[in-house]
This record gives C-alpha cells, structure tokens and sequence, in this order.
C-alpha cells in the first residue's frame, strides 16, 4: 500500500536528525475532554430534552442519525470550540466524538455537515416554543430542591451579521446592522433562555410579553416561587411595572437620569462633592471617593403609579458621578439594595460574554430567522454543558470561575489514542497532561451534578 498522506514541510532537523511529521497517526483526537463532557450531557439529558420538541418527517426506516444524536453532536461541537457546522465534515470520523454519541471508532461515521444544516432548518415557530420551554425545564431541573426565591438577569446583546437574514435591522449605536436578542441567565449563572429579535431597542410592551411568557413558563413548575428581576434601564418600562405588580413579581431596573429626577439629588451631590474635597484636603480621613446613598418616590408622566427610587451619589478627582434604580421592594437599605442587590447583576455580563463570545452564539449566519432562534437554543446547550462541567469542580477553587475559553483549553483539548479492543475500548491520554489530577476529581465528582 502507498502512503500518499504528505510530509509536512518546513521543519527544522534536531541534533542532525531530520523531523518528518504527517498526519498519519490513526484514531487520535485532541478532544480527549469529552469523555467528561459526555458524561455530563448523559446526566443532563438535554439533547433527548430538545429533540423531544421536533418532529421527524423522516421516514423512520431510513433514519441513520436520530435527532439527538444530531443535537449531541452540534452541541459538543460547540463546546469544543468548533461552532462552524462545516466542521463536521472532518469531526465525524473522530473517535472520541464518535465515543460520545456512543459509536464504536471502527462503527459508522456520525453525521455531515448537510444533515447539521437540514436539523438548524427543521423547526417551525411551534417547534421553537416548545424548544423555549425545553430550556426552562432543564433550568428548573438543576435544582436539589425547589428555591424559595431566584433571581432573574435580563440583559439584550448586539449581534452583527453580514448578510440578508430575516430580522436584521440597522442599529445607529453600533453603527451596523444585525440582532439584539435578549438573554436570561440566573444570579448564579444558569442559563434561562434567549429570544432572536431585531437589533433595537425593546419597547415596555414586548419586553411584558417576554416577561409574561417567561414567568408563565417557570411557575408551571415552581408556582410559588418568589421572582425577581434584575435589568438595566432598558427594561424600566411602565408596562413592565404594572404587570410585574399585578403577578408577584418582584423587580430591580437602572433608571436613565432625567433632569426630574436630578433635582431630588442636588444638594445630596453639593454635599458629597464638599466632602471629597475635604477628605482630599486631609480634613477628613481619606477614603478614596465618597459615595452616599438616598431614597425617594417619584414617577414620570407615562407611570400609573409613583415607584420607590434609589439615587447613588458618588464624589471623585473626575467629578460626581450619579446612578439611579427604580424597585418595588419595599424593604432594605438604599446602600444594600444597590451595591449587594443591583450591581450584581454585573456578573449577567461575564454569562453573555461566555455564552457569545467563548461559544460564539453570535454565529447567527443562517437565512431564516427560525433557524437562527435554534441555533441560539444549540449554544445554550453548550453552555450548560460547560457551566456543568464548571459547577461541579471544588468550591473555592480557581476552576470553579474559569472562563469557558480556559477551561476547554486546559480540559477539553487533550490529545488521546483510541484503541478498540474486543473487549474494552482503551483510551491513552498524555503521561505529562498537566492538568490530569483535575480532570481525575472532575469525574470522580460528577455523579454530584444534579439532573
């Protein structure tokens, strides 16, 4: 038999002796972390969740790859790092992916790209409710025991694209067309859901309706479960008050500053302002900037109502710097509510940041807007497969706040042999892995992950 795979050129000799290198190796993969990422998506079950949602209109006779498999695969792809459907061309004869879809290395190969395409194009809107609801019930499934109260971060992110999708709109702030879906995450992380929508603002009565929806779906499984919602001043709208009132729903907005709502502060920031220099002066301690709170009631034209609003005064060397939120919870202090309970909601940002950028859920290429909505769903899979994998490591470690970039690159992306025997499958991983201690206690404690 001719070897007609090429040498690879350009290498260097070592010590006199020539350095042939050829991709030739047999059932290798770098993906040697999915033997613990298909560990975690066989206790998640959540692509038999989502491909639960779909119908086939295969003819069942014909069907080589089912809908989960298909699912499984796309998602892990994801979380690998590869969230370009092509690739799947070459991933399907990998051994440790074919492993994880619980193939033989010698057994078929798994799916194509075209089969990824035609499963991204499958769902109608039903379909993709459905889907939406598939993810609220794994949200409420990571749970041990039903939680008397969660907390809700509603955030919109700007999704640019390059070419005629359906819903695409010119967005003057970023100068660019593309989407601005919303996403929801919980205070700890969890991924809610996320809705594909053009790239604009959203009005007070779609974010009602979002929200509306969105409640409905979380309290047909916990239905006393105290909510609140956390935004920024997007989402102050007068439409959301009324509503979140009238259904136990507790919420926590920015509020945009207004010349209204500056004349309750001005003496506040003269004093603040006073204070700072005094402390610079060295009249004062010196602690830095001086930050002061209060509270006040007030409400604009388009409000039923006045709502308890919460100012932030803050005196530096650049100046006074003020904030403001708007709540409808009636206890705790100004300074607990904004600094504990508000800024909090900073950390939705370093979710979407894992979620769009480490996963690339802005690869929103696809011509129809229901196709782009499922993708959406196929990277929220992937991120709970990481956010698992994250969840479950020591508390207190370093592993536990690892960005999902880090973590695949030091857990995922392990090169391994895959050696079919008749009896037993057997998977050599490097000798000087560093990190092999770690991914030892990965799965020793994974049978901790609540599904």
């Amino acid at each position: 038999m001719v070897d007609i795979t090429p040498f690879l050129p350009g290498l260097s000799p070592v010590q006199g002796k020539a350095v042939v290198a050829r991709f030739d190796g047999g059932r290798l993969s770098s993906e040697g972390g999915l033997l613990a990422l298909r560990e975690i998506e066989r206790r998640l079950g959540l692509a038999d969740r989502l491909a639960g949602c779909l119908r086939d209109p295969r003819m069942p006779e014909k069907v080589v790859h089912r809908l989960a498999e298909i699912i499984r695969f796309r998602m892990l792809m994801i979380a690998a790092g590869y969230e370009d459907g092509n690739d799947a061309n070459t991933l399907r004869g990998d051994p440790m992916f074919k492993l994880a879809l619980e193939r033989l290395p010698s057994g078929e190969e798994l799916c194509s790209q075209s089969t990824v395409s035609r499963l991204e194009n499958l769902p109608d809107r039903r379909a993709l409710l459905r889907l939406g609801r598939a993810l609220v019930e794994q949200y409420c499934s990571s749970f041990r025991a039903v939680p008397r109260r969660i907390v809700l971060d509603i955030d919109d992110t700007f999704d640019r694209v390059h070419g005629g999708q359906q819903l695409r709109l010119f967005n003057a702030y970023y100068d660019d067309y593309g989407f601005q879906p919303i996403v929801v995450f919980d205070g700890e992380g969890r991924f809610v859901t996320a809705l594909l929508r053009p790239g604009k603002r959203p009005s007070g009565v779609e974010i009602r309706s979002f929200v509306r929806r969105l409640v409905g779906a979380i309290r047909a499984h916990w239905p006393k479960v105290e909510i609140l919602l956390r935004a920024d001043s997007h989402y102050a709208a007068p439409e959301v008050f009324d509503w979140c009132r009238a259904n136990r729903v507790d919420w926590l907005f920015g509020l945009a500053p207004n010349v209204a709502l500056r004349r309750h502060v001005t003496a506040l920031e003269k004093s603040t302002a006073e204070r700072f220099k005094e402390a610079k002066a060295g009249v004062a301690p010196n602690r830095g900037k001086v930050r002061r709170f209060m509270q006040f009631y007030d409400a604009a034209e388009s409000w039923s109502r006045v709502e308890r609003i919460i100012a932030r005064v803050e005196a530096g060397s650049e100046g006074t710097d003020t904030r403001f939120i708007v709540t409808n919870l009636e206890g705790g202090r100004a300074k607990h509510l904004y600094e504990r309970l508000y800024c909090a909601r900073g950390q939705a940002e370093n979710h979407i940041k894992s979620w769009k950028n480490h996963l690339a859920a802005d690869r929103t290429s696809c011509h129809t807007a229901e196709a782009n909505q499922f993708r959406l769903f196929l990277h929220a899979g992937a991120y709970w497969l990481l956010w698992s994998m994250r969840r479950v490591m020591p508390k207190r470690s370093t592993w536990r706040v690892m960005q999902f970039d880090t973590l695949r690159l030091r857990l995922i992306k392990i090169a391994a042999r895959v050696v079919e025997l008749k009896t037993q499958l057997k998977i050599n991983l490097p000798s000087n892995a560093p990190d092999q201690a770690i991914f030892a206690v990965l799965l020793a404690r994974l049978p901790r992950l609540v599904t």
